[in-house]
């Protein structure tokens, strides 16, 4: 029985948590590895989130935080400062596929497929 989306074996708060320190995550380091399935998901997010960042209005400053943890990166900037000050402005003539997604060997332990995902 399929829903149309991956539940991870969680609640749907939790998801979210894990989806909010995984963009928060990208954002600060510019690319992290995690399982395939869920870099596939958190791809969807962070284009949206470029896409936001591109609006730069304070409406879509707003939505964005909804979802970026507030953490600071080591610069000493706030994730969603970096979000619309760095990342955003590299994308300005570039429609969507803000994103890669690299295949990895499995994980030792449970064989999980890995990835890495990054900024373009």
């Amino acid at each position: 029985m399929s829903m149309g989306y991956r539940t991870f074996g969680r609640k749907a708060s939790q998801r979210k948590a894990l989806f909010r320190d995984l963009i928060t995550d990208l954002i600060i380091n510019g690319r992290i590895e995690t399982t395939e399935a869920k870099a596939k998901d958190l791809k969807v997010l962070a284009d949206k989130m470029v896409t936001l960042g591109k609006k730069g209005t304070l409406a879509a400053r707003r939505q964005a935080a909804r979802l970026v943890r507030f953490e600071k990166a080591e610069d000493g900037q706030f994730a969603i400062q970096k979000l619309f000050s760095e990342i955003a402005p590299k994308y300005q003539e570039r429609n969507g596929g803000y994103t890669r997604v690299l295949k990895l060997a499995p994980r030792r332990g449970d064989a999980a497929s890995m990835a890495i995902i990054e900024w373009v």
